[in-house]
């Protein structure tokens, strides 16, 4: 039964509804010991920084990658977890087009769900992505203005190709920056998921749930 607390896009039955749930709805089914998997889709340096106790780190890149073995193995029940909604919304659609059409986006990601006094274990401060990325294309668009009025006009293109690879990656929710910029040394974990680690580890669906979570 869907929370009142939740909010649904009408959908064609032929497609999965957008659903997004409250970090207090979270709250509830964690208390109550609701049956449900909670899959954070960020880096592996994103989820060492902080995330939901008792979440499962599976980045994107990963669970695009093995998309049906996933699905296989999930139950009924599934909530995503990203640092803003964007990333969790790209699995849902990719574990919707495998048959999993019961998926949750969270609102406000893990940081909406430690704001609203959710359990969440943090770790080594780093930058989450979505802020690096900020960064590295305020910082190009500036260059390339600086450049073009000191240097060279052809180095305005700079600001130019940013302001149209930001706009791509809006129409498409995408983030190519954003998949460069995880792949820089800083943003490693001393453990990188792999499909071993991340996705062998649910059993297939309608088996026990796995007795051991992430801390």
């Amino acid at each position: 039964m869907t929370p009142s607390s939740t909010s649904s896009a009408q959908a064609s039955p032929a497609a999965p509804a957008v659903t997004s749930l409250a970090p207090e709805t979270l709250r509830s089914w964690f208390q109550e010991h609701q049956d449900l998997i909670v899959i954070d889709v960020r880096s592996a340096a994103e989820f060492e920084n902080m995330h939901i106790r008792g979440s499962y780190n599976v980045p994107l890149p990963l669970l695009s990658e093995h998309t049906d073995e996933l699905a296989a193995r999930l139950g009924s029940r599934v909530v995503l977890v990203c640092q803003s909604g964007a990333r969790a919304e790209q699995a849902r659609q990719r574990l919707g087009g495998a048959g999993i059409g019961t998926a949750y986006v969270l609102a406000g990601g893990a940081p909406g769900f430690a704001e609203a006094g959710g359990d969440v274990v943090r770790g080594k401060a780093r930058w989450d992505l979505e802020r690096q990325v900020r960064l590295a294309a305020g910082s190009l668009v500036v260059l390339g203005l600086a450049g073009g009025k000191f240097v060279s006009p052809k180095i305005r293109l700079l600001a130019g190709a940013i302001g149209a690879g930001l706009t791509f990656s809006a129409a498409t929710n995408t983030c190519a920056m954003g998949q460069a910029i995880s792949a820089m040394p800083w943003n490693k974990a001393a453990e990188e998921p792999t499909r071993e680690s991340a996705i062998l580890q649910f059993p297939v669906a309608g088996s026990l749930t796995p007795e051991s979570k992430a801390s």
